[in-house]
C-alpha cells in the first residue's frame, strides 16, 4: 500500500510553535519521517535545536530490549531462561517475596523485559516509609543509584504480584537494572559498552551513555519551571542516555525495519498487557494506544516503540508506514508530548 502524506515542514513547524506555548514548555523537538524517505522533516523551538542532544529517559529501555534480542537471535540468550541462571544467589535471594514465599527463581528473562515479573519499581513504586523516590528526584533530591542499592530497596519492598501472573504487569525500573546484569554476563561486557557498540553500529554519532562531565552538552531536564540535576543518578545507572532525534530515527527505524529483527518476531512481541493509560506492554515493546470511543470521529492509529518520562518519543505507526522521534524535555507533563503527536499523526 502506498501511502500520501499531507505534512510538510510549514504544519509541522506550526505544530511545535504552537506547543512550545504551553504551559511549562522550555523547548522541544520534533522528527518525522516515512518508511520510504519520502518525507523527513524536523522542527524545533524553545531551548532546543534541530540538534539538542537530550536526554530520552526509558527510551534507553527499548535498547536494552534490542540488544537482549538480537542475543537471542544468536542463541546466546533464550527468553524462557530464568534470571537465577545468570545472577549470585545473595543478590536474589529475597526479591521477590510474595504471601511469604520466595518466587525470584522463577522470573524469567521475558518477564523482565515484559514488565510482567512482578517485582516493585524503585523508583515509582511506594518504600516502606510510604515515599517515592522519583519524586524525591524531581523536587531536586539527586540520588546514586548503584545496582547494589537497588537491590537492598526492592527487597524491602512490597511485590506487585507473582512472576507471570495472566494479564498482569508493573512497570518497573528494577527489571531493567536486572537485565543489565544479565547481559554482562552474557556477553562478558557492561551495559554502557553494549549500548555503545549499537550506537556505532547504527551510526548514531550525537549519542552517548552519560557519564562524568558528559551531561554538560546535554539540554537541562525540566519539572515545571526549575531545571533539575540528574547527574549522580545518570552516573550510577550506566545505561541512561543522551541522544538526538535524528540518531533516535536511526534507532527506531533499525529496530521495526526487519533488518536487524524479522517482522516475524516483531510480531512475536505484541503480546499486549495493560500497564498505565494510554499504554501497554509487549515483550521489549511499548504501545501508545487511543481506544475508539476516545476519538470516535476519526480512529487514532496504533504506535509502537517507547516512550519516556521527560516526555521524549520514538515510535512506529505502522498504518501510516511513518515513524516520529522527539522530546517536550519536561517531567511534570509528558502526556503533552503525545497530545503532539497525536495531532502530527492525524496530519500525516
Amino acid at each position: 500500500m502506498v501511502v500520501s502524506y499531507k505534512l510538510n515542514q510549514e504544519s509541522l513547524e506550526s505544530l511545535v510553535s504552537r506547543t512550545s506555548e504551553k504551559a511549562n514548555v522550555h523547548g522541544l523537538v520534533f522528527h518525522i519521517e516515512s518508511e520510504d524517505n519520502s518525507i523527513s522533516l524536523t522542527s524545533s523551538a524553545g531551548n532546543m535545536t534541530n540538534d539538542s542532544q537530550y536526554y530520552i529517559a526509558s527510551i534507553n529501555k527499548l535498547m536494552i530490549s534490542f540488544i537482549t534480542l538480537r542475543l537471542c537471535q544468536e542463541k546466546k540468550l533464550n527468553l524462557n531462561d530464568k534470571i537465577a541462571g545468570y545472577l549470585p544467589k545473595d543478590t536474589l535471594e529475597g526479591l521477590l517475596i510474595y504471601n511469604g514465599k520466595d518466587y525470584t527463581d522463577s522470573i524469567t528473562i521475558k518477564q523482565l523485559i515484559s514488565h510482567t515479573s512482578g517485582l516493585p519499581c524503585y523508583l515509582l513504586d511506594k518504600r516502606p516509609d510510604g515515599k517515592h523516590n522519583m519524586k524525591l528526584i524531581l523536587n531536586g533530591n539527586d540520588q546514586s543509584w548503584p545496582f547494589t542499592k537497588v537491590v537492598e530497596e526492592v527487597k524491602k519492598m512490597k511485590p506487585a504480584f507473582t512472576p507471570g501472573t495472566k494479564g498482569k504487569a508493573n512497570y518497573s525500573e528494577t527489571n531493567f537494572r536486572i537485565m543489565d546484569q544479565i547481559l554482562k554476563v552474557a556477553t562478558g561486557e557492561n551495559i554502557e559498552v553494549l549500548l555503545t557498540s549499537v550506537f556505532r553500529e547504527l551510526k548514531m554519532n550525537n549519542t552517548f551513555v552519560v557519564h562524568p562531565g558528559s551531561a554538560l552538552s546535554c539540554v537541562p531536564v525540566f519539572f515545571k519551571k526549575n531545571q533539575i540535576s540528574l547527574s549522580k543518578y545518570w552516573e550510577s545507572t550506566h545505561h541512561d542516555i543522551v541522544s538526538t532525534a535524528v540518531d533516535q530515527m536511526k534507532f527506531i527505524k533499525a529496530f521495526f525495519n526487519g533488518e536487524y529483527i524479522p517482522a516475524a518476531q516483531i510480531d512475536d512481541l505484541k503480546k499486549w498487557n495493560n500497564i498505565f493509560f494510554p499504554f501497554r506492554y509487549g515483550i521489549g515493546i511499548q504501545e501508545f494506544y487511543i481506544p475508539r470511543m476516545f476519538s470516535p470521529f476519526k480512529a487514532v492509529p496504533e504506535m509502537i516503540g517507547h516512550g519516556g518520562s521527560v516526555g521524549s518519543v520514538a515510535f512506529y505507526i505502522p498504518e501510516k508506514k511513518a515513524y516520529i522521534t522527539g522530546t517536550i524535555n519536561q517531567t511534570s507533563s509528558p502526556d503533552i508530548a503525545y497530545q503532539f503527536i497525536v495531532k502530527v499523526i492525524m496530519k500525516l
